[in-house]
């Protein structure tokens, strides 16, 4: 369980961190603490788990990315984990997850794949299913985005 004060943090870091040559320090000066008890107690998030990374998230549209597919996966449950870990090391797959399958809907594993094309897309599609050998695969692709936000878990 997360203290106060951690959890104040955790509001700091799930937003915009600031853009800045010390953005630690930015983030200490509105929690009224040292820019060290920040980077401290962040480390100390990490190695816990707690929090899982800090990273830049780039807006894949302005950067020349404008295909996303997601790649659903018929695997046999056996067979998910070495598949899954197989498909997750590819870097144009941001997102893979196991799934229970369905009636009418056989698939297992679900990729996010990002390409600057469809074609792109489903280029990478067919080396994930030649590296991992499952054929029986669709990739769905976005037609339209309603709503991309990161989670927020605090409210200010």
């Amino acid at each position: 369980m997360l203290s106060k004060a951690e959890k104040e943090l955790v509001r700091q870091l799930q937003g915009d961190i600031p853009l800045t040559p010390r953005p630690f320090a930015a983030i200490a000066e509105r929690l009224g603490r040292t820019e060290a008890c920040v980077i401290g107690r962040t480390r100390k998030l990490l190695r816990e788990k707690a929090l899982r990374r800090i990273a830049a998230v780039l807006i894949h549209r302005r950067a020349g990315f404008r295909a996303n597919g997601m790649g659903v996966w018929e695997a046999a449950p056996a067979d998910c984990d070495r598949v899954g870990r197989i498909m997750a090391s590819f870097a144009e797959v941001t997102h893979c997850y196991r799934r229970p399958s369905f009636p009418g809907w056989p698939y297992t594993l679900y990729t996010m794949i990002h390409g600057r094309t469809r074609a792109e897309c489903r280029a990478v599609a067919k080396r994930l299913s030649k590296a991992t050998g499952i054929r029986r695969y669709n990739i769905l692709f976005s037609t339209r985005e309603f709503k991309k936000t990161s989670p927020v878990y605090y409210d200010a």
